[in-house]
């Protein structure tokens, strides 16, 4: 195993829109380019995913909701589906994956000291994956934080609204905060990046890059090219 002192740890985090559709495909495409990274010795990185609930989740939200769920019953649900899906991952990584979802930040760090491809879920209600995924790259001190999701970057409207929208090259976290507004923190809804996620990015200064959740952006993210949006201090 590579030292830890020279490895450069990398924390993504996957949208849960990866498991909206039965689409095995897809997860083991996923897998087999983090496979590749993880492997190439002239990289020396680690990779620490964190993995959302998306569609799914909200479905069984929506459900306990109205049999009479609290909101922290609805956040433990949630979390228990992003659960599996980084066991869906953990499966499709093989040798080279952590065994299971570490349940909080400090398994997290152990898990990470044994240099697999680690695959995390929720941690506790109230916090999105997003936040887990920023907490975790503060923590094992990442040199960058990969956002992958369904949008594919910060614009200046939202773009499911706004079809001439414009995406920004690059954002400061405040512009961020901003653009964002008040965001949702009901079970389920957490935006692109909720105040606890901009909050741990901003006092860390840890870099950060939202991409669209698909194989070409991601590799173009992992060989430190432009793509995406930067989020910087």
């Amino acid at each position: 195993m590579t030292p830890r002192s020279r490895r450069k740890i990398i924390v993504i985090k996957l949208t849960g829109g990866l498991f909206n559709k039965n689409e095995p495909r897809k997860i083991k495409n996923f897998s087999n380019i983090l496979n590749s990274y993880h492997s190439n010795n002239k990289n020396k990185l680690q990779i620490i995913l964190v993995i959302g609930g998306g569609k799914n989740a909200q479905v069984y939200i929506s459900t306990a909701k109205k049999l009479g769920a609290d909101q922290a019953s609805l956040d433990e649900i949630g979390i228990e589906i992003s659960r599996i899906h980084a066991r869906l991952f953990i499966a499709a990584l093989g040798d080279n994956a952590y065994p299971y979802p570490p349940l909080t930040l400090l398994e997290a760090v152990k898990a990470a000291e044994t240099g697999k491809i680690v695959a995390i879920g929720g941690f506790q209600p109230g916090q999105s994956t997003n936040a887990v995924a920023a907490l975790v790259a503060e923590r094992l001190k990442a040199s960058l934080f990969i956002n992958a999701t369904e949008v594919g970057g910060v614009y200046n409207k939202d773009p499911t609204k706004y079809p001439k929208a414009t995406m920004l090259t690059k954002v400061t976290v405040t512009e961020l905060g901003k653009i964002l507004g008040k965001s949702k923190t009901d079970a389920g809804t957490y935006d692109l990046m909720d105040p606890l996620a901009l909050k741990v990015i901003a006092r860390s200064k840890i870099p950060t890059k939202i991409i669209r959740c698909n194989s070409k952006e991601l590799r173009m993210a992992l060989d430190g090219k432009i793509v995406g949006t930067l989020v910087g201090s």
